[in-house]
């Protein structure tokens, strides 16, 4: 996942910078090396500190990294609540990749796994879709650019940091983009329900496959409904409505790289 990161946009400079929290994120966000970093914050000096701190101090001075001790009181404010673990790095917006960049390296793998987000606002869905994806391989995920979570630094949390080792474009159009793909020999499918809908297990997933994830309670929207060659969804004999997003995508993507003989 660390192939060369073409076509950036402008998107990817944030001139206020944003706060990625949490070990693993921290760690894969320095390791991946995508971003522009600042600043890190890290616990009080203590004489028996974990091997990751001790990483991550040195990893700062080799960098030329500026390191701030702040008790954790002060980071729980900084990062209004979020699951931080003492630590936080203070970085340029997260490092969105151009459509074609996506679309290019489709054309050029004819096993490609694509993830479309269908206007998801749960930043933990939108991370744990991420995490399952960067862990599959999945070539590419498409965000639409409004009424959308984006990756953001909850979302980068709840994704334990593997979004920073994925490519992830963010498109006006989902329609148009996902017409794009299918000219280049992709056959989407959809996770919903309705009279069309067949077993997930029931579609072929070989050869360029995309996967469409709805939003939250509405799923997927009407014409990218429409746009996708098959609507899949997942056995529940217990009786429950759905499953959570995050959850059904992690299914869906792993039945998919089932198939390709992974």
């Amino acid at each position: 996942m660390n192939g060369s990161f073409r076509n950036r946009g402008p998107r990817e400079l944030c001139t206020g910078g944003e706060w990625i929290y949490g070990r693993n994120p921290v760690i894969e966000c320095l390791r991946a090396g995508r971003r522009t970093v600042t600043e890190m914050i890290l616990p009080p000096h203590e004489k028996n500190e974990s091997d990751e701190i001790v990483s991550l101090r040195l990893t700062a001075q080799q960098r030329h990294i500026m390191i701030r001790n702040e008790p954790r009181e002060k980071l729980d404010r900084l990062v209004k609540g979020g699951h931080h673990q003492g630590v936080a790095l203070k970085t340029t917006g997260y490092p969105y990749v151009g459509f074609e960049d996506v679309l290019r390296d489709v054309e050029e793998d004819e096993n490609a796994m694509v993830v479309v987000l269908d206007h998801l606002e749960d930043p933990q869905n939108v991370g744990s879709i991420l995490r399952s994806a960067c862990a599959a391989g999945v070539k590419g995920v498409i965000i639409a650019e409004d009424r959308t979570a984006g990756v953001t630094p909850a979302a980068v949390r709840a994704s334990a940091g593997a979004s920073e080792h994925l490519k992830v474009a963010h498109v006006v159009n989902l329609v148009r983009a996902m017409k794009d793909l299918q000219k280049a020999g992709m056959w989407f499918t959809g996770l919903d329900w309705g009279e069309d809908a067949k077993l997930y297990t029931e579609i072929d997933f070989k050869g360029r496959s995309g996967l469409v994830v709805g939003a939250e309670g509405d799923g997927i929207s009407r014409l990218v409904r429409e746009t996708c060659d098959f609507i899949a969804e997942l056995p529940m004999p217990g009786g429950f409505e759905s499953l959570n997003a995050g959850v059904a995508a992690g299914v869906a993507i792993y039945e998919m790289l089932r198939q390709k003989g992974a």
